[in-house]
């Protein structure tokens, strides 16, 4: 039986705990100690919480406006029991090349798993039906994944403080969101896509509401100081200013001016990019999970549309899914239409990336797969 001492709001917050460490889902867990709640961030800081006696610390909860309940942070005690790595390496690669599990369709895919400071994990994994390999270092339209890294590049430009103005185009709710998809011109600036047809037309009636569209990045880029005052640049121009900002380690170029979704990039050259994340190298580090908004219209009236399924309420970050669903895991992560799926766990200690291309809309699989990986590497169990 669990128990709870304290505030109602930490019976829910205990569910979170449970998502996000599942071997917690067997053993009793009492909260103890002065919790306090910031009535402006909406978060609640429990100082410890005492699972079959051992300390987690610095829980850090957050009440979302839909009234669910997600993780912020919380740090295990010292020594806590996990996988070997060798035993976490073999679980995620027999779940990766598994036949008859969630990474079955999803062939031919490359996959990558690692740490703050290098890769611990991966390979290809081949099909039987496609000559196509996928490895490390192969190019690919990484679609809307490019949308992390353009959030990271405002953080960078704002020196780690998002204006209120940032936030609500980084999180959709600016009501540009008329967009079409794959909305630029190849011959295109940043500032000749938002005027071409719909791209820059603003709807007032989805202001403040999440909306899932390029058009908020689009324009955000395009506005003038103290914007981002992109406007003037094309492909070429765009590629050497993100990685100007963001390292010129992380190899990139743009196919279309589209900071939404216009990147060509590798599986290696993202994880590069995540590991900078995890190892606190980008400002965009302290704002993982923040400012997180609902997105599903069943769950919340503000939110009008999201590309996930009805049974998935996963809340939007800053350029970034928070995976907070309850049949989720609580991971950060940003999937790309044609099938790139880029993730960082939840306690910001590994990062993953499963790399392929489909255009016949593949992000849900690979979403599937990617999740699947990452629970064998946690657990140490394949999956």
């Amino acid at each position: 039986m669990t128990h709870i001492e304290g505030p109602r709001p930490w019976r829910a917050a205990l569910r979170v705990v449970r998502r996000a460490i599942p071997w917690l889902l067997t053993v009793p867990a009492w909260a103890s100690a002065q919790a306090v709640f910031d009535v402006t961030t909406q978060v609640l800081t429990v100082p410890v919480v005492d699972v079959a006696g051992q300390p987690y610390r610095d829980l850090k909860l957050r009440l979302d406006p839909d009234g669910r309940v997600s993780i912020v942070s919380l740090v295990g005690p010292p020594g806590t029991p996990a996988p070997e790595l060798a035993s976490r390496v073999a679980a995620a690669t027999a779940t990766a090349q598994g036949s008859g599990n969630a990474c079955a369709p999803v062939r031919p895919f490359y996959w990558e798993i690692g740490d703050r400071t290098q890769k611990l994990a991966g390979g290809s994994v081949d099909s039987a039906v496609s000559v196509t390999t996928y490895e490390a270092g192969t190019p690919m339209s990484i679609a809307s994944a490019s949308k992390w890294i353009y959030a990271a590049y405002v953080a960078e430009r704002r020196g780690g403080t998002l204006t209120t103005e940032d936030i609500q185009f980084l999180n959709f709710r600016s009501g540009y969101d008329n967009m079409s998809f794959g909305g630029c011109d190849t011959r295109d600036t940043v500032a000749s896509c938002v005027a071409r047809n719909s791209n820059g037309v603003r709807t007032p009636a989805d202001v403040d509401r999440f909306y899932y569209n390029g058009g908020h990045m689009q324009k955000h880029a395009s506005l003038p100081a103290p914007g981002m005052g992109l406007g003037a640049l094309d492909n070429a121009g765009l590629a050497a200013e993100v990685r100007r900002v963001l390292g010129t380690d992380i190899n990139l170029l743009y196919t279309q001016p589209q900071l939404a979704g216009g990147i060509t990039t590798t599986a290696r050259d993202y994880a590069t990019f995540l590991r900078k994340l995890l190892a606190g190298q980008l400002k965009m580090s302290t704002w993982l999970g923040t400012s997180a908004v609902c997105t599903n219209p069943t769950m919340c009236t503000s939110a009008v549309y999201a590309p996930l399924p009805a049974s998935l309420s996963w809340h939007y970050s800053v350029g970034h899914w928070t995976e907070d669903d309850p049949q989720a895991d609580g991971a950060f992560s940003s999937p790309g239409a044609f099938g790139f799926y880029p993730w960082i766990d939840a306690t910001r200690s590994y990062y993953g990336v499963l790399a392929r291309v489909d255009f016949g809309g593949a992000v849900t699989d690979s979403i599937g797969c990617g999740a699947l990986i990452r629970r064998a590497w946690t657990t140490g169990v394949a999956q």
